[in-house]
């Protein structure tokens, strides 16, 4: 609060008036919109000189605060698991995933590994021989890793044989799962590995093993006829050594082979036409999407040409793994564990993927691309790594910024120390907040190690600006003890509002139902209360420390060594001054002169007069005419001296080293920006460029692919191109759960699997091909053994009592067929003629379902496996002899009740985030429908899992943005205390999300999760840009037009740091490996810093200008035409002289007043330089420091 000099430097007998209990400054009394401000501004006014009383305290106890929370990123952890990060938790899918995951574990039941081979050459034919055997070479090349492929390979549907030797020769010999278009070829065996040995044989491998052959040669040997029968049932044939060789003149091409004889290359696109099949034609047939990419088809689809191949390797579980090994010899010595299987298995993949695409020489006609779900691990791994080497440079660009921007010649005025600290908390205050995410169990991800320590660095610096200008530019006369509590009184509003607004911003973002991004940005929020807890508490405390240093003339930085600029004070009489005498040589003097300050008996003005002596030079005109400017205080009214000596050339500094963003808007800018023709040409620009906004938001598409994420350029990318170019196929599952009756639902089952099928996007199966679901296998599969039984029944093999001379089949169906379900009496042989395994309507009936699903699941293991039903709980194990005479093998137990079973599907054709969202709603439909007819049902897959977010994407964007919006006009009417200034601040930050959104379509940028977190949090990032202009309109005095250039002389300098700041601490994303953070968070992030800096520093003083609301301060007086009103100019010179005569309502009181020509200037005090201040008119003067120094000062005390 300003204080009245001592009563020692009055006049004797002087006596200072009365001062009223409130400062009449209003029309009226105070209004209660500044008076609130006022209350708020004088408790920051306290808070911070508590903070410089005990400066030291507070910097110890800051940091060591900060400093702990810091430690919890010791416990931080990264989460990489794509549907973790992904699958909003409480969710439909996340509670359909649960669901799964209760039922059949945590992990899939088999990894993949792919390889995609194309033409170097655009559009060439891949369908021959030669590419055939380069993807050959590719595969063979690829799986000779270490541990051999045959012994991790995912296995389908072994057989259990009751016949030792057969069933030894079958664990060795049973292909793995490998789809590739080699299969339609003999070289398909070379794939497979794996050998049995029989005594005067060579070894049997793929490539030489004849199924039919070996059983007719072993037939003498041993009963293998219920082989022989799951052999034809899968219709195995000659396996491999039945297809054609692709080089018919290769030695071991066998002579079952059908080329081999006429030694004539097969067609490739005939032999690949319709898919190719695994060594069951039954149950393993690949279809042409699976393997050929694209195809081309004559008028007939016949298949012409194809331009990718495409091989699938499946491998084991971990877990299975491990149960397949444990026990083993070759892993007794090793600590087997599943952890152990789960390392081999990924350096399995990774060594598959390396030797894949090495394959090939460079000079090849053909190109492999590999991947591997540990490929997309390890992305996601590196993708979530932070980068030290760009965080370190990052945070040394904004040190060396901050550094500099705040360094000054004059050692007393340069704060380059203050912006090294600032920078150097902030960043703690970072690690501070992201440590006690850590602390709350927040788990980080790749948006937070990328992103967020950049983007909260921008953020939390520019407060760090908007601070230190503010302590700069503290009026003169501040004492010294209250001079942080003043910047805090001026500055902590404003501060205090962004803060929060960027907080709710950053809280209103987590709505996106995306776990990443919903901690991402509560990370983000609580890094900004951490920065706004450093910049409010902490670094006040700095500025302090550092007004001590000037206070004891130190050199910035260097604190430890005196300043060599520091003044040498000389006291001259006040007629040297006015002669114009000046000693040579001296930079900085000082002078005492006696002045008058008179104060109106009412205190509400304050005139200081100067002795006739001195003499004032008019400042240059300003082009926007003396409304707009108003003195900062009577020093600086006394700077300019008397041109034409030559003495005041050696005293002033150069025109370089006083220029500073506060001198351009206050001369150039401002004056430039208020002119009637600029604001009209501003409106027109922004409303043109909203226009075009609009347009371009009907640009912007849904979606975010995995290539958006992995880095172009690299082997990977190459490989998500291709496939998305080639093989745009999802697996997906259609689920049925538990609480429903299987056995009576039957036919809305087969409804469902219908209604399913017919979706456009289900990849539908070859019209010589049956469904491939568990209920069409498992009621195909009971026809099949119900016609054995009646052709055995009526041959006499079977009979009422006797199934043994029959066959295999016959004699399943007859233990099922007497079958009651009754505990009391299970069986009723009576029911052998009288009813069928399957009636005429094609159900099976409800009494036999659970006790035949026990039958088909032990005795048909391919068809279970090809139909991947994952029945869960599993049907029991039961084993059929046709020879046991005891009558216990005729019990079947019943299989539990199913809660859990799928059928599976293929989706094609999805390269939009539209069609993604297409085949959802309609897999949604079905289900829906399902559900009315009492089946409980969801799909399963990728595609539901990260493209499910798209249907509510926008519709959730747009209650976020609403919302926030809302919080925004909420947050500022109640701080400003002035709906109007938060109404045209609101309307600001809607039109930049508009344009930020409608940019985003020119530039092709995706909206996605990732986008809708900008774009909500740009809300409370623009409010960086608006707010310090909005509050320095509202608390100056005047017309629109002066308020609005003294809100930018005020404010464009921090904000403009401040956006620079951002810029800076931004730049390091441009150097980021992934092209998705250059593009989504580099290139958004930029342009929304962009579009603030031009709305907050362009757009809103001119609409503040034209629609600002009313001053909350005027001046209620009039000045006196007889003490201000200066004579003509002569000379040269202004001559401000003393009146004769002074009114009577004004008292004298005289006091000595210190005239300084470049002068060492109060420690953090800033003054204009004197030949550089525009023109003031007395008709528009209002206070020196606003409106905004209410709460603790009046405006009438005498100066002194």
């Amino acid at each position: 609060m300003a204080r009245p000099p001592p009563l020692g430097e009055l006049p004797p007998g002087y006596t200072p008036p009365a001062r009223p209990a409130t400062p009449q400054i209003l029309a009226g009394s105070l209004k209660a919109p500044l008076w609130l401000r006022a209350y708020f501004q004088g408790l920051l006014f306290s808070l911070g000189c508590g903070i410089q009383r005990h400066c030291g305290k507070v910097l110890f106890l800051g940091l060591l605060a900060f400093g702990a929370l810091a430690l919890g990123l010791r416990v931080a952890i990264i989460e990489t698991d794509l549907e973790q990060l992904w699958v909003e938790a409480g969710s439909r899918v996340s509670q359909e995933l649960e669901y799964t995951k209760e039922k059949l574990g945590e992990e899939a039941a088999y990894t993949s590994q792919m390889l995609i081979q194309t033409p170097r050459q655009e559009g060439e034919n891949i369908l021959t021989p030669e590419a055939l055997d380069l993807h050959l070479q590719a595969a063979l090349t690829a799986s000779k890793v270490s541990w051999d492929l045959n012994k991790i390979c995912y296995k389908s549907g072994v057989p259990l044989i009751e016949n030792g030797m057969i069933e030894r020769m079958i664990e060795k010999l049973f292909p793995c799962v490998i789809l590739t278009p080699l299969d339609c070829f003999w070289e398909g065996a070379k794939l497979q590995g794996g050998s049995a040995y029989l005594p005067g044989r060579p070894d049997i491998q793929w490539t030489n093993l004849d199924p039919e052959q070996l059983l007719e040669e072993l037939g003498p040997f041993a009963s293998l006829e219920g082989f022989r029968e799951l052999l034809d049932k899968a219709q195995v044939g000659q396996a491999y050594v039945g297809r054609p060789c692709l080089h018919p003149d290769d030695l071991h091409c066998p002579s079952s082979a059908p080329n081999h004889h006429s030694r004539q290359a097969p067609d490739v696109a005939q032999e690949l036409s319709g898919g190719c099949h695994g060594f069951s034609h039954k149950f393993m047939h690949w279809q042409e999407e699976l393997l050929l990419g694209g195809m081309a088809r004559d008028p007939q689809g016949q298949l012409l040409r194809a331009e990718a191949l495409q091989s699938t390797f499946l491998l084991m579980s971990p877990r299975q793994l491990y149960e397949h090994f444990r026990g083993d010899y070759q892993t007794h010595d090793i600590g087997w564990s599943e952890e152990q299987a789960g390392t081999v298995l990924q350096a399995w993949q990774r060594r598959f993927v390396q030797l894949a695409q090495e394959s090939l020489p460079e000079n090849a006609s053909q190109q492999i691309h590999a991947f591997s779900s540990t490929t997309l691990d390890d992305i996601l791994h590196a993708f979530s790594e932070v980068s030290a080497a760009r965080v370190v440079g990052g945070y040394l660009l904004m040190l060396a910024y901050a550094c500099v921007t705040m360094l000054r010649w004059d050692c007393a005025q340069s704060q380059g120390a203050v912006g090294l600290a600032g920078v150097l908390l902030v960043a703690l205050a970072v690690a501070s907040g992201l440590g006690l995410c850590a602390l709350l169990g927040i788990a980080f991800n790749a948006a937070t190690t990328q992103v967020l320590p950049f983007l909260a660095l921008g953020i939390g610096v520019d407060d760090i600006f908007l601070l230190a200008h503010a302590f700069t530019e503290a009026p003169s006369g501040t004492p010294l003890q209250e001079r942080t509590g003043e910047c805090l009184q001026r500055t902590g509003t404003s501060v205090t509002l962004t803060s929060i607004n960027n907080m709710v911003a950053f809280f209103m973002a987590a709505l996106v139902p995306i776990p990443a991004l919903r901690a991402f940005s509560l990370q983000a929020a609580i890094v900004v209360g951490c920065n706004f807890a450093a910049v409010m508490l902490v670094f006040p405390a700095v500025l302090s420390l550092d007004l001590h240093r000037r206070h004891c003339q130190r050199l910035d930085v260097l604190c430890c060594f005196s300043s060599p600029c520091s003044a040498r004070v000389i006291q001259i009489l006040p007629q040297e001054l006015g002669n114009g005498t000046v000693p040579v040589g001296i930079a900085h003097l000082t002078a005492t002169v006696q002045a008058f300050a008179h104060c109106e008996a009412s205190s509400q003005h304050v005139v200081t007069i100067l002795p006739p002596q001195a003499h004032l030079v008019p400042p240059p005109s300003d082009a926007l005419g003396s409304e707009l400017f108003s003195p900062g205080g009577s020093t600086r009214d006394l700077l300019g001296q008397e041109e034409g000596t030559g003495q005041k050339a050696a005293c002033k500094s150069l025109p370089c080293a006083r220029w500073n963003l506060a001198h351009f808007a206050r001369s150039q800018f401002a004056p430039l920006l208020l002119q009637s023709h600029t604001k009209a040409v501003v409106l027109v620009l922004f409303g043109a460029l909203l226009g075009l906004s609009l347009y371009g938001a009907t640009l912007v598409q849904d979606g975010l692919a995995l290539t958006d994420v992995v880095p172009r350029g690299t082997k990977e990318h190459a490989f998500l191109s291709a496939q998305l170019r080639y093989f745009s196929l999802y697996e997906v599952a259609l689920v049925t759960q538990g609480g429903f009756d299987y056995a009576h639902s039957q036919r809305a089952l087969f409804d469902l699997h219908q209604r399913f099928s017919s979706l456009k996007a289900v990849l539908p199966p070859p019209a010589t091909q049956a469904p491939r679901t568990w209920l069409h296998y498992y009621r195909n599969w009971l026809q099949g053994i119900q016609a054995a039984f009646d052709q055995d029944w009526a041959s006499g093999r079977i009979t009422r009592h006797s199934y043994r001379n029959g066959s295999e089949d016959g004699a399943l169906a007859y233990k099922l067929l007497v079958q009651t379900g009754d505990a009391q009496e299970p069986l009723d042989f009576s029911q052998l003629t009288t009813r069928k395994l399957v009636d005429k309507e094609g159900l099976i009936p409800p009494e036999l379902f659970y006790m035949g699903l026990t039958v088909w699941v032990s005795s048909d293991p391919l068809g279970l496996a090809a139909s991947q039903a994952n029945f869960y709980p599993p049907p029991p194990e039961w084993l059929h002899d046709k020879y046991d005479t005891t009558g216990e093998n005729l019990r079947i137990p019943a299989a539990q009740p199913l809660e859990f079973a799928q059928f599976p599907f293929l989706l094609h054709g999805l390269q939009k985030t539209a069609d993604f969202v297409e085949a959802i709603e309609g897999a949604r439909a079905a289900c829906a429908e399902a559900g009315r007819a009492g089946v409980r049902a969801y799909p399963s897959g990728s595609p539901f899992l990260f493209w499910e977010q798209y249907l509510g994407l926008r519709r959730c964007f747009l209650l976020a943005v609403c919302i926030l919006l809302l919080c925004t006009f909420l947050v500022c009417a109640l701080l400003l205390l002035n709906p109007w200034t938060a109404a045209l601040i609101v309307l600001v930050l809607a039109m930049m999300t508009v344009e930020l959104f409608g940019i985003m379509g020119f530039l092709g940028i995706k909206l996605s999760a990732i986008p809708v977190v900008i774009l909500v949090a740009s809300v409370g990032i623009g409010v960086e840009f608006t707010v310090h202009v909005a509050l320095g309109f509202l608390t100056a005095q005047g017309s629109r037009n002066l308020r609005a250039a003294r809100a930018l002389e005020r404010t464009f300098a921090p904000v403009t740091d401040g956006a620079i700041s951002t810029l800076l601490g931004l730049l390091m994303l441009a150097g980021s490996n992934f092209d998705f953070i250059v593009r989504y968070f580099f290139v958004v992030l930029t342009i929304l810093t962009l579009l603030g800096l031009l709305h907050g520093l362009v757009l809103l003083p001119v609409l503040l200008s034209i629609l600002g609301p009313p001053p909350e301060v005027v001046q209620m007086y009039k000045e006196s035409t007889e003490v201000l009103s200066p004579p003509a100019p002569q000379g040269g010179g202004l001559r401000w002289g003393i009146s004769s005569t002074l009114p009577q309502s004004f008292a004298r009181v005289t006091t000595s007043m210190t005239v300084a020509l470049h002068p060492p200037p109060l420690p953090g005090a800033y003054i204009h330089p004197a030949s550089e201040e525009p023109a003031w008119s007395p008709a528009a003067t209002p206070a020196a420091n606003g409106p905004s120094n209410l709460g603790s000062r009046g405006l009438c005390p005498a100066t002194g």
